[in-house]
């Protein structure tokens, strides 16, 4: 591919809109993860009996579901990026493949 080809495709609505939709969802799905973790640090710092709280009778404290919540909201991020990306994105990047091949 030559110099103007790849300005053709740069400047393809297509195009634009490919990178506008992976831009947003990254920083959403990144906006998502940074809050949770960072609301988790600050419950640490200032409130870290919280997560000391014992669950019931037994010797299970509230940090560890939190722990357990923290894989699952990664894991489900994650799925979430997978699904978004295989379907609308690749759509999107099939069609240009197709119009600039």
């Amino acid at each position: 591919m030559d110099e103007q080809q790849l300005e053709q495709i740069r400047l393809h609505p297509d195009f634009r809109r490919l990178v506008a939709t992976k831009t947003r969802l990254a920083w959403t799905l990144t906006a998502v993860m940074l809050t949770a973790y960072f609301s988790f640090v600050l419950l640490l710092a200032f409130s870290p009996s919280t997560l000391a709280l014992r669950i019931g009778a037994g010797t299970v404290t509230l940090g560890i579901p939190v722990a357990v919540a923290f894989i699952l909201l990664a894991i489900a991020l994650t799925a979430v990026y997978v699904l978004k990306a295989n379907g609308s994105v690749d759509a999107l990047n099939e069609s240009l493949k197709e119009q600039h091949a």
